[in-house]
């Protein structure tokens, strides 16, 4: 036989049903009051007749005694028993409660006399009392609820700045540092390390030395070195400053502060540098430790750079503050200052020397290596489908930082999802990258079919250039079918490389200008649809005579500032005659690689002619269509090969789209 345990039942903890305080209490406190006084008469019974009542009552010899109230004009009269009826219409029982009766007088004085006047006439010989009547309701009203209402306006502001602007403590504590802390064995700590920060060897390896330092100091200062004071990441949104920061709070041993720096940022004069100060108390209180300031640029930016007619700057002095505490007179001995920003060009010089952030961590977008480490990361919480190739997907996105990889792998999701499948594919991350790059497709949208014409002639045109150019950047996809804001798009690979020579500039001039070109050359017109072919060559060609010194007139002369800092503050860095000599120098190259597009689509009429009609029947053309027609390319690239390997069943993942929009796109 089974034993039956002696099970001790366990009481609920009154602790546990304890009432907890809220704040609407004081109001239903306030509203009971009132109630109270406005109905509750003392525990006496008291009739309200009008002054003809008493006076007739008076006469009659039927009031005992009465209490007037001198300051409320009012009478309170005690009833004979042996009148009750005469007066309330109503016969009484013996033994019932006769009530008295009140009444508003006119006048104190003239009631007054006529007491006196039916005294003297033996009418009236009960006794009469006068008193002065406070109003406590009055009182309360004028004096007692001012003060009530001032004392709840400060709680009640209070607890709105607690949640607010004012940090914990509300308003008395608007300067206190707004950071969240993550200490050693906090089990709100976060969870990530430098094993989800894929990509970043570089700068984790930076960061992998700050928190040795922080662990195992000695190893460092035995040799003389002394801990740095600050580290600044800078890189382009999306490259995982902040995750490296995470990962920094989760795998150092010691205290992390973490905050923004519009967090210093506040409307009141003074509470910028009093947050700066308090942030560094704290740390100093808890070093060795780390401070992440994210966004720095919302504060750190350079001074003087804006006028305030004379006024003081509340970000100027919060600045100042930051850059006392970082490097000041006192000692911030074990206090480490990560920053973040992708803004570096217009941060203050005082702020990025050094004593202050000695190192300058640059975190770049990913290569083709480290989007493959990145991929791995966001892949794991995915079910696959065998054919996903991460080496495929990661060669296919150059220029994609590691947000846009993310988003890539989670659009993906949701549309297998949406499409209820059991996994994820290939063709979802296709859908994904196309959906992301190029917009929603949007096959409703009406077109005539002149206009289907002359966006297959023009995205035909694209097609036909950048497959003859031995520098242009290989097609991927040609599309008629309109997506987002554009008419139609093509997707191109681009090759990964550091240095652009100016035979690159060019071929991508003329495959830029070569939709406008097969506008001119087969269709006898020009379109609204080359609009942004034409931004971005003039841009190109500019930058060529400006920046790059490749043109002939202005050879090896350029008037860049990299710094973002030029003391040329009103005029231009050159004169107005060099100005006109970088228009024209720039209409020239446009010039010239028009004739140049225009020149290679009449000696290639036939193949270009086939792969329009192809996009008018199916509305996109892949590479190996071109391929087809136009031969294969005589110059080999690491791109072709990847593209030509991939591209037979399905195409390849668009990374750079060109857009085919209209005047009012």
């Amino acid at each position: 036989m089974e034993q039956k345990k002696n099970i001790k039942p366990q009481l609920p903890n009154p602790k546990q049903f304890k009432p907890k305080f809220n704040f609407y209490w004081i109001y239903l406190a306030i509203a009971v009051f009132f109630a109270v006084s406005l109905f509750w008469d003392g525990g006496q019974t008291s009739k309200e007749v009008p002054y003809s009542k008493l006076e007739e009552g008076l006469r009659s010899g039927c009031v005992k005694s009465m209490t007037v109230t001198i300051t409320q004009n009012k009478v309170d009269a005690e009833i004979d028993p042996k009148c009750a009826e005469q007066l309330f219409g109503k016969t009484y029982k013996e033994g019932d409660k006769i009530p008295n009766i009140n009444a508003l007088v006119p006048s104190v004085e003239e009631f007054s006399k006529l007491i006196t006047e039916l005294q003297k006439e033996k009418v009236f010989t009960g006794e009469v009392s006068y008193k002065e009547g406070k109003n406590y309701m009055e009182m309360f009203l004028y004096s007692v609820l001012p003060i009530l209402l001032l004392i709840l306006f400060v709680v009640f502001m209070n607890r709105k700045m607690s949640s607010g602007g004012g940090g914990p403590g509300g308003v008395f504590n608007v300067g206190k540092s707004k950071a969240q802390l993550f200490d050693k064995g906090d089990s709100t700590k976060t969870k990530t390390t430098f094993k989800d920060v894929a990509g970043l060897a570089g700068a984790k390896q930076e960061v992998e030395e700050i928190v040795a330092f922080l662990r195992k100091p000695d190893k460092y200062t035995e040799l003389g070195g002394k801990i740095p004071k600050g580290a600044l990441l800078v890189g382009p949104p999306g490259t995982g400053k902040t995750l490296l920061a995470k990962a920094v709070a989760g795998e150092a041993d010691v205290p992390f502060f973490s905050m923004s720096g519009s967090d210093f940022v506040e409307m009141f004069v003074g509470v910028g540098a009093s947050r700066v100060r308090d942030l560094f108390r704290q740390a100093k209180e808890k070093a060795p430790c780390i401070v992440f300031i994210d966004e720095i640029d919302a504060v750190g930016r350079a001074r003087g750079k804006n006028n305030n007619m004379g006024g003081n700057d509340e970000r100027e002095n919060t600045l100042n503050q930051l850059l006392t505490e970082m490097d000041g007179f006192g000692s911030n001995s074990g206090v480490i200052i990560l920053a973040a920003t992708n803004r570096a060009d217009i941060l203050d010089k005082a702020l990025l020397r050094a004593g202050r952030f000695d190192r300058q961590i640059h975190v770049d977008l990913p290569d083709v290596h480290e989007r493959k480490e990145i991929f791995q990361v966001h892949l794991r919480p995915l079910k696959l489908d065998s054919t996903v190739d991460i080496e495929f997907l990661s060669r296919q996105t150059p220029g994609f930082s590691g947000a846009d990889i993310a988003n890539v792998c989670n659009e993906a999701a949701l549309i297998a999802a949406r499409q209820d499948k059991k996994s994820v594919d290939k063709q979802d991350f296709l859908d994904a990258v196309d959906r992301i790059v190029g917009g929603l497709e949007k096959k409703t949208k009406i077109l005539t079919q002149e206009e289907k014409k002359n966006i297959a002639y023009h995205e035909a045109g694209h097609a036909t250039i950048s497959w003859l150019l031995e520098h242009a950047n290989p097609l991927v996809k040609v599309t008629i079918v309109p997506r987002g804001e554009a008419l139609g798009a093509a997707w191109y690979l681009p090759e990964e490389r550091q240095l652009t020579s100016r035979e690159h500039i060019l071929d991508e001039l003329c495959s830029l200008l070569g939709g406008r070109a097969a506008e001119e050359v087969f269709l006898n017109m020009l379109g609204t649809g080359a609009i942004s072919d034409l931004e971005r060559s003039t841009k190109k060609a500019y930058a060529m005579v400006a920046y790059f010194g490749m043109s002939d007139n202005l050879a090896n002369m350029s008037y860049y500032d990299s710094s973002g800092n030029s003391d040329f503050g009103f005029t231009k860095p050159y004169s107005e005659k060099t100005a006109e000599l970088i228009d024209e120098e720039a209409k020239k190259i446009i010039a010239e690689q028009f004739e140049r597009a225009k020149k290679l689509l009449k000696e290639h009429q036939e193949g270009h002619n086939k792969l329009a009609q192809i996009l008018l029947e199916k509305e996109v053309l892949f590479a190996e269509d071109v391929e087809a027609i136009l031969g294969k390319r005589p110059w080999k690239s690491r791109a072709d090969e990847l593209l030509l390997s991939q591209v037979a069943q399905e195409p390849a993942l668009p990374t750079e789209t060109e857009l085919n929009t209209t005047d009012e796109a």
